[in-house]
């Protein structure tokens, strides 16, 4: 049996990752619609805003959902509580130590997932009592360790030292990814830049087509020397602070412009490598039942070179 569908009563072992102010219930909705996990954001720090969202999730879907709890990010214990009375099942905790999560989550019948970049940090939230893992590699958008470690070496690292429920994240955006990252030991995935860019998304058609346009070396990892270190698209604004090597204090100033205005040069537009992966805006269902559909394909041609003995 597959424990993260266990954990979570989706239909497929597909998350949709919970990037601020995009992960809302348009986009969460439409995932959960298709089969897979939508994930709501809190990092974006407006408490009632994601508060309205998850209620709004049970008008837009009977399927089961999640949210994100940012350590770092949350300014009091509202959100927490919130999730704790609301009915959610499932939440991943990200970015800090979730200890002081972790019981309060179970004890309202809550499977918490932690996000890891590092095996210390895998082993930690295994002894502090975590349900699973999701599996960081450099490969993924967003906020990043320094130290990269690709999903490919990170996953198998990971499973050798614990046999908890691994997603794995960053690199992926198809069934050949999803194929991989199951032969490595995982049991879901989670795909962000593939969702930023989707029909259902609510960002503006240039972020969407600043992606598709996008090759494989067209991101920067910004900010290496200080914090936070984040993956971002090539743009004018991003070079300079590549050039630098520290992101100036203003950096997230525009962000809602990048996202929603269309501005690529008001702010930083976070994305991962499969940037230079996706070159077509497909709908939530879409990506999810071709993802399914190509992953199956492989499984089964992996199956009969296996029951062959061969290499064909």
């Amino acid at each position: 049996m597959n424990r993260f569908l266990a954990h979570t009563g989706a239909k497929y072992p597909i998350i949709q990752a919970p990037m601020g102010w995009i992960a809302r219930s348009q986009l969460a909705s439409a995932v959960c619609e298709a089969g897979g996990l939508g994930i709501i954001e809190t990092s974006s720090g407006e408490t009632e805003n994601c508060q309205a969202e998850i209620l709004k999730m049970k008008d837009l879907t009977q399927a089961p959902f999640g949210v994100n709890l940012p350590i770092m990010f949350l300014k009091n214990d509202a959100i927490l509580q919130f999730i704790c009375e609301s009915g959610v099942k499932f939440v991943t905790t990200s970015a800090g130590s979730p200890a002081k999560f972790i019981a309060p989550l179970k004890a309202a019948g809550i499977v918490v997932y932690h996000a890891v970049p590092t095996v210390d940090a895998a082993l930690k939230c295994v002894e502090a009592g975590i349900d699973g893992l999701v599996v960081e590699g450099a490969e993924g958008g967003g906020f990043k360790n320094p130290e990269e470690v690709s999903t490919l070496v990170l996953l198998q690292a990971i499973r050798r030292v614990t046999d908890v429920p691994l997603v794995a994240a960053g690199g992926i955006c198809d069934g050949k990814g999803m194929a991989a990252a199951f032969a490595l030991g995982a049991e879901a995935i989670q795909m962000g830049t593939r969702f930023v860019s989707c029909a259902e998304s609510p960002v503006h058609h240039n972020y969407k087509q600043a992606i598709l346009d996008a090759k494989e070396t067209g991101t920067y990892v910004l900010n290496k020397k200080a914090s936070p270190c984040i993956r971002a698209l090539k743009t004018q604004r991003t070079a300079a602070i590549y050039e630098a090597g520290v992101m100036p204090p203003d950096t997230f100033k525009g962000i809602l412009d990048l996202y929603f205005g269309g501005d690529m040069e008001a702010a930083v537009g976070l994305a991962g490598q499969t940037s230079g992966l996706i070159d077509e805006i497909k709908t939530a269902h879409e990506i999810i039942h071709e993802t399914v559909a190509e992953f199956h394909a492989i499984a089964s041609r992996m199956g009969g070179m296996a029951a062959a003995s061969n290499f064909g």
